[in-house]
């Protein structure tokens, strides 16, 4: 068979042509087991690809997952910063994206020419990057933070220290709301968690009294206030789980409601609605990925995250301090 490789930079993925009799969960178990691979699939994709993943999770969380394990090969049903942080933290393997153009529109909002110029701007701040950032930007980083660490690792520093906050203006406003830093933001969002439509949603609590809102602090500022809960995807869960409430608004992307379900199949929750008529609390990039893609991905180790070494180690460094003071305060 002729490999379409040349696809790949123009696609963004392998196009081989997979025969529609294959049952591709069996295949994708089998190849798993042939070449020693393990499959990350962050809560945003598909529920097939949640269902046939080793370890489903947030994306930090699944990049220090893949560093435990002994598998030779990495697939990363993700997006591409993701699959970089997987490549960061566990350079001697082989990391595999189904699509490479899944990006992600809130690392994308931080080009690394410009952040450079803008922190070379602020000579005196210490930088503090979301993980939800290229490899460029991390590698600018001072420390890198996820949104259930972020507010305990600005607290932990002293308070006269100057701070960036990037990329996430909305995270960084509601983080400056929380701790009482003034911190320099960098004007980035998430494509997804900005399209929510607050008089939709309100519509929906009138309609479901009794129905709590979950938010992300990716969320715009007013929604948040509106919230009953604010987290990560997997604080999102988790609280889900453990509420005694049976209904629950969920405004993040909607794949997350895939795992809800499956840990509460006695509660309802219901998407949060955008401002427009297209299913845009559905990330467009997280579903370039497919099972399809997936199977050609293993089956023929393409396309693979390369990534130069010194980017590796410089990128590497405000990771490891984030896990050092994460271990210190006991996150």
């Amino acid at each position: 068979m002729n490999l379409n490789i040349n696809d790949i930079e123009e696609k963004g993925y392998l196009d081989v042509s997979v025969n529609p009799s294959l049952d591709l969960f069996h295949e994708i178990e089998k190849l798993k087991k042939e070449k020693n691979a393990v499959i990350l699939a962050h809560y945003y994709q598909d529920a097939d690809i949640q269902d046939i993943a080793d370890y489903i999770g947030d994306s930090l969380g699944l990049s220090q997952q893949a560093a435990k394990t002994n598998a030779d090969i990495i697939v990363f049903a993700g997006v591409q910063f993701m699959a970089e942080t997987a490549k960061i933290l566990s350079p001697q393997k082989k990391v595999l994206l189904p699509d490479l153009k899944a990006g992600c529109s809130l690392a994308d909002s931080c080009p690394g020419d410009e952040f450079k110029k803008f922190k070379e701007a602020h000579p005196d701040h210490l930088v503090i990057s979301y993980v939800n950032c290229s490899a460029e930007i991390k590698a600018l980083t001072d420390i890198v933070c996820t949104s259930s660490n972020a507010l305990q690792i600005i607290e932990s520093l002293p308070k006269e220290q100057k701070i960036i906050f990037a990329p996430d203006k909305n995270l960084g406003a509601y983080l400056i709301k929380k701790t009482g830093r003034d911190m320099v933001l960098w004007n980035g969002s998430c494509m997804v968690h900005e399209i929510f439509s607050l008089e939709k949603i309100t519509q929906l609590k009138n309609k479901h009294p009794k129905a709590q809102l979950l938010a992300h602090p990716e969320c715009e500022a007013s929604l948040l206030q509106m919230a009953d809960y604010i987290g990560s995807t997997t604080g999102i869960l988790n609280y889900s789980i453990k509420s005694a409430c049976k209904e629950f608004i969920v405004a993040t992307e909607a794949g997350i409601i895939h795992q809800m379900q499956k840990s509460s199949p006695e509660k309802t929750f219901i998407p949060a609605p955008p401002n427009n008529t297209c299913a845009c609390n559905d990330c467009p990039h997280m579903k370039l990925n497919t099972l399809e893609k997936l199977y050609n991905c293993l089956k023929y180790e393409l396309p693979a995250i390369e990534m130069d070494a010194a980017l590796i180690e410089q990128a590497k460094k405000p990771i490891i301090r984030m896990l050092e003071i994460s271990e210190k305060l006991g996150l």
